[in-house]
């Protein structure tokens, strides 16, 4: 059963991939340089050694100790199971792992589309090989479909940090935190002999803009039981690209979420990615535009009061209305499939705290903007998750929030947001559960757009 739904996921993800897959080949431009598969495959298996290497021999994890006879076992499709790792291992470690396999072939001039494949073929071998304990279905679709959203946005970011007209200890810096940002990428420079070399710039460092937002605060998380403190936070938000703009190429549009702070759990609260794959423009004029997006997404929440993870695939409608000179509204809809998420389980399954789920997601928001001056946002996430693997249950999630925004000096602005998260979950054998987590967040935030 556990086996039939693995592949059944993963059949979804190419069914939901493969429409926008011949389209947006055809219009994707070849990139500057050849494809080396050799220099591919070499740095996959540098990602698949190094770490296998460091567990195995310096931090002696008996899972790591591998022999013919798990390499055996491993390979039969029936030994296929749902692992219990924590959460941070299986929803954000491993969809990291994957975006090296995916930057392996992406940063040796494959496509998007053609460096895709890369993940599963890393996750798998990895699953395979690389362990004594039966592969995970999990770990193979976080690490497959998370490392191909994970690693687009990287492979974009780093492409944009260097720029190769540059010299000196600028060009340095840029190509250290390159390094940091895509792994994969700053080693293929290195072996390229590009790394540090001034010339023109590739394809791979378009033109696009990113606006992004500091902010620094006050928050509160309000976990039920107790009324909670406040606390610092930080956060960034990075927009890359416009979704009305070179649509028909994956990953042209990017929005970033992270957020960090204190907490008792982890100091990485959010790492949410959202990646256009291909869009149809609908209706546009001077006033307004309308248009349809499918996007792949990557949801990453944990903090002491409250953890959700998913990656879903969602068809999103973007509108853009000006009334008069000084005032513009965006709105967003959007729904699609999650196609595994981590939902918290009060009453654990075998040393695990949360279920795996498959279902439904929707999103909706909007905002209004006077005279560049004030701001307004709303926005609405929601989701039903039917358990796949975990306790029988089914679970609702919902997330509302509310911004306001003054801008007193040019890229200075002082925000206030409120909202809460609300989990219902819906138990077989269990009393069922209905929590919410309020939250209130005061900040001063910066905003500038890069070239």
């Amino acid at each position: 059963m556990r086996l039939r739904i693995g592949f059944l996921m993963l059949k979804l993800i190419f069914l939901c991939f493969l429409p926008a897959l011949s389209t947006a080949q055809a219009r994707l431009p070849d990139t500057l340089s050849k494809p080396k598969f050799g220099r591919a495959a070499l740095e996959l298996g540098l990602a698949e050694i190094t770490p296998y290497v460091v567990d195995r021999y310096i931090r002696h994890a008996k899972v790591y100790y591998i022999s013919f006879k798990t390499l055996s076992n491993n390979i039969k499709p029936s030994s296929w199971a749902f692992d219990n790792d924590p959460l941070g291992t299986n929803q954000f470690g491993h969809p990291y792992h994957g975006s090296l396999f995916f930057n392996a072939y992406r940063a040796n001039g494959y496509s998007f589309w053609q460096a895709a494949p890369a993940a599963l073929v890393g996750s798998y071998i990895w699953e395979t090989a690389a362990e004594n304990q039966p592969p995970a279905t999990n770990d193979f679709i976080n690490t497959g479909f998370g490392g191909i959203v994970l690693g687009e946005m990287t492979y974009r970011l780093s492409n944009k940090i260097v720029n190769n007209r540059t010299r000196g200890v600028k060009r340095q810096v840029s190509e250290v935190f390159g390094l940091i940002v895509n792994p994969m990428n700053g080693l293929t420079r290195i072996m390229n002999g590009k790394w540090g070399k001034v010339a023109p710039n590739s394809p791979e460092r378009d033109s696009s803009v990113i606006n992004a937002e500091f902010d620094l605060g006050i928050r509160k998380i309000n976990g039920g039981k107790q009324g909670g403190d406040f606390g610092w936070f930080g956060h960034i938000k990075l927009l890359y690209g416009t979704p009305y703009e070179d649509f028909k190429t994956p990953f042209s549009n990017i929005s970033i979420n992270t957020e960090f702070g204190k907490d008792d759990s982890t100091k990485v609260n959010i790492i949410s990615v959202y990646g256009s794959l291909i869009g149809w423009r609908i209706r546009s004029s001077e006033d307004f535009r309308h248009l349809v997006v499918l996007s792949a997404n990557y949801d990453y929440i944990n903090n002491q009061s409250f953890f959700y993870s998913a990656q879903s695939l969602k068809f999103n409608l973007f509108s853009e209305l000006k009334l008069g000179k000084i005032c513009k509204v965006n709105t967003n809809f959007g729904t699609g499939l999650i196609i595994l998420g981590a939902v918290p389980d009060s009453y654990m399954y075998y040393g695990r705290n949360y279920d795996y789920g498959m279902g439904i997601g929707v999103n909706a928001g909007g905002s209004v903007v006077f005279a560049n001056k004030f701001y307004y946002t709303l926005n609405y996430r929601g989701g039903w998750l039917k358990t796949v693997n975990g306790n029988k249950s089914y679970y609702f999630l919902h997330t509302l929030s509310s911004e306001v925004r003054y801008r007193f000096a040019e890229r200075f602005s002082a925000c206030a947001e409120g909202g809460y998260f609300t989990l219902h979950g819906h138990y077989v054998r269990f009393a069922n559960v209905n929590r919410n987590y309020p939250y209130l967040r005061i900040s001063a935030r910066y905003d500038i757009s890069i070239q």
